[in-house]
């Protein structure tokens, strides 16, 4: 199994969302983060422009079967892009195990749809 960070625009979101859909990945966590990196945002207030480095983004976290890694990884590409600094970065770590609390069971069969 692999847990698949990615760190997106927060523009991007709804685009992310419907094309981790489109691919099957029904099931992740987001929050906002703030951070700092190579993009400066710019904002103006009453006329006055100013700048800063803390950057409003949306972080997603996302557990798939090895077998899903790839296609997550470029549906998440196709549909965060936009050509410019400050799309955001993916992250990839492995996962030793996963539980379904309300089963006890364990592996990739976890992360699977159940029917009613």
């Amino acid at each position: 199994m692999k847990k698949i960070e990615a760190i997106i625009r927060k523009s991007k979101f709804k685009a992310v969302k419907e094309a981790l859909h489109e691919v099957d990945v029904n099931f992740f966590s987001y929050w906002d983060v703030t951070g700092l990196g190579n993009e400066k945002e710019a904002h103006v207030y009453r006329g006055v422009s100013y700048s800063t480095s803390d950057i409003q983004r949306r972080h997603l976290s996302i557990v798939v079967n090895d077998n899903f890694e790839e296609i997550t990884v470029n549906a998440l590409l196709k549909s965060a892009a936009t050509g410019e600094v400050g799309d955001g970065k993916i992250f990839i770590s492995d996962i030793s195990e996963a539980y379904r609390i309300r089963t006890g069971e364990k592996g990739g069969e976890t992360l699977k749809k159940i029917s009613k």
